[in-house]
C-alpha cells in the first residue's frame, strides 16, 4: 500500500512539473468523456420524461390499428399494409363484449381524407392535434381537466357540437380569457367549449398533448361520414393486460379472416412496446456517441503514449539510479503505469466536471429539455479514462523497465 502511495505521489509530482504539457495530453480524454456523458445525460432525461408521459396514458392500455403503430420513425408503408381494411366500431364493440380481460374500449376517428380547420373570430388555430373520440376516452386515456368537463355519453350519442381543448390550444385561441361556453369553428361548424385539459407533464417534449382539440366521435362521423379509419384505445383489467392482448389478437384474427399460417393484418401495441422502440433508437444514438467519443479517447491515448515515451527518454538517468539502488522491473513498470493512469484519470475527472456543467447549462437554457446525469455514465467515464492510461501506458512502462541500468546512468 505504501509503495502504491509513493507511485501515486511521484506521478502527481511529475504531472505538476509539466502542467501545460499534461493539459494538452489529456485534452482528447476530456473531450471524449465530456461528449459521452453529456449525450448520455440528455438521452437519459429524454427517456425518463417520455416514458413517464407514455405511462401516464395508462400501463394497462392496448392500442389497436389496421396499420403498424410506430411511436418513433416512419417511412413509406408496404403496399400490403396500405391495402388493409380499417378496424370498425363493430370491432370495438366485439372486443369489449367478447374479451373478458378487457375493461373498456374507446374509439378514435382519424381524418385521413379531411383537412381540419379550426378558427375563432377569424383567427386560425394552427398545428393543433385533432381528436374525435368516444365519451369514455377521458377515462381510458387518463385525461385530466384543469377547467370545465369532458363531454358525456349522451352528448356523443346525440352528436352534440361540443369540444375540449388542450391548454396551449385554449391559450392560442382565447388568450387569457375563460374559453368555457364560448364557440369555435371546426370546418365552418360551431362547437361549444366544455373544458380545458391539464398541462402535459412532458411539457414541450409532448406539445401535441397540449394542443389537442377533442370532439365526440359520433359528431365527427356525422360531419365526415366517409372517414372510416379508427384507432382503438383498449383498457385491460388490472393485471390482465397480457391475457387481454391474447384475447384481442385471437378475436380480431377471426373477425378479419386471418388464416392460421398468415401474419396479423392489424397491429396491437402497448406502452411497453412504445418504450422498446424508444430504447432501440436511444441505443443507436448511444452507439454513435460512443464512436464519436472513442475518437477523442484514441487521440488522447496516443498522446499519453507519446508523452510517456518522451518522459522515459527525459528520465533515463533517474530510471538508472532507481535500478541501481534496488528497484525491480515491476517497480519501474508500476511507476510509469501509475503516472499514465493518473494523467488520464485526471482527464476523466475534468471531463466529468465539464459534462456536469454543460448539462446544467443545457437545462438552464432549454428547461423543456431534461439532462439527468446518470451515475453509471460518470462511473463508466472515469473507469474508461483510467483504462486508457493503463492500455497506452504499457509500452512506455515496458521500455523504461527494460533499460540497462549501467547505460541509463551514463545517459546525458
Amino acid at each position: 500500500m505504501i509503495e502504491y502511495r509513493e507511485n501515486m505521489a511521484m506521478a502527481l509530482e511529475t504531472l505538476l512539473t509539466h502542467k501545460f504539457r499534461s493539459f494538452l495530453t489529456i485534452l482528447g480524454i476530456v473531450v471524449g468523456i465530456l461528449t459521452v456523458i453529456v449525450i448520455a445525460a440528455i438521452l437519459s432525461g429524454l427517456r425518463s420524461t417520455i416514458v413517464s408521459q407514455i405511462e401516464d396514458l395508462g400501463t394497462n392500455n392496448i392500442y389497436a390499428f389496421h396499420l403498424q403503430l410506430n411511436a418513433i420513425g416512419g417511412g413509406r408503408r408496404p403496399k400490403e399494409e396500405r391495402m388493409r381494411k380499417p378496424l370498425s366500431t363493430d370491432d370495438a364493440r366485439a372486443v369489449k363484449e367478447q374479451c373478458p380481460s378487457v375493461q373498456d374500449v374507446s374509439v378514435r376517428g382519424l381524418p385521413f381524407r379531411t383537412r381540419i380547420q379550426m378558427k375563432y373570430k377569424g383567427s386560425t388555430l394552427r398545428n393543433a392535434q385533432f381528436l374525435a373520440v368516444s365519451a369514455n376516452y377521458a377515462n381510458v386515456a387518463n385525461v385530466k381537466l384543469a377547467n370545465g368537463r369532458f363531454f358525456t355519453e349522451s352528448e356523443d350519442t346525440h352528436r352534440m357540437p361540443v369540444a375540449v381543448l388542450g391548454p396551449d390550444a385554449a391559450q392560442a385561441m382565447f388568450q387569457n380569457s375563460d374559453p368555457i361556453g364560448k364557440q369555435m369553428l371546426i370546418n365552418g361548424h360551431p362547437f361549444t367549449i366544455l373544458g380545458v385539459a391539464e398541462k402535459s407533464k412532458a411539457g414541450a417534449l409532448d406539445s401535441e398533448a397540449d394542443t389537442i382539440v377533442v370532439i365526440p366521435y359520433d359528431t365527427f362521423h356525422k360531419l365526415f361520414p366517409y372517414e372510416e379509419n379508427h384507432l382503438l384505445y383498449i383498457q385491460a383489467r388490472s393485471g390482465m393486460r397480457d391475457t387481454a392482448l391474447d384475447e384481442i389478437e385471437s378475436l380480431l384474427r377471426r373477425r378479419r379472416g386471418v388464416k392460421p399460417s398468415e401474419p396479423n393484418n392489424f397491429d396491437l401495441t402497448t406502452a411497453d412496446r412504445f418504450i422498446q422502440q424508444l430504447d432501440s433508437v436511444i441505443a443507436i444514438v448511444g452507439v454513435v456517441a460512443i464512436a464519436i467519443s472513442s475518437v477523442g479517447l484514441l487521440v488522447g491515448g496516443i498522446g499519453v503514449m507519446n508523452i510517456m515515451l518522451v518522459s522515459v527518454t527525459e528520465r533515463t538517468r533517474e530510471i538508472g539510479v532507481r535500478k541501481a539502488i534496488g528497484a525491480s522491473k515491476t517497480d519501474i513498470i508500476l511507476q510509469f503505469l501509475f503516472e499514465a493512469m493518473t494523467l488520464t484519470g485526471l482527464g476523466g475527472v475534468f471531463g466529468i466536471i465539464l459534462a456536469i456543467a454543460v448539462s446544467y447549462l443545457i437545462m438552464a437554457l432549454i428547461p423543456a429539455l431534461p439532462a439527468a446525469i446518470p451515475m453509471w455514465a460518470v462511473a463508466t467515464g472515469l473507469a474508461v479514462s483510467i483504462t486508457v492510461g493503463l492500455v497506452f501506458g504499457v509500452w512506455p512502462a515496458r521500455k523504461a523497465a527494460q533499460l540497462d541500468p549501467i547505460e541509463a546512468l551514463r545517459y546525458e
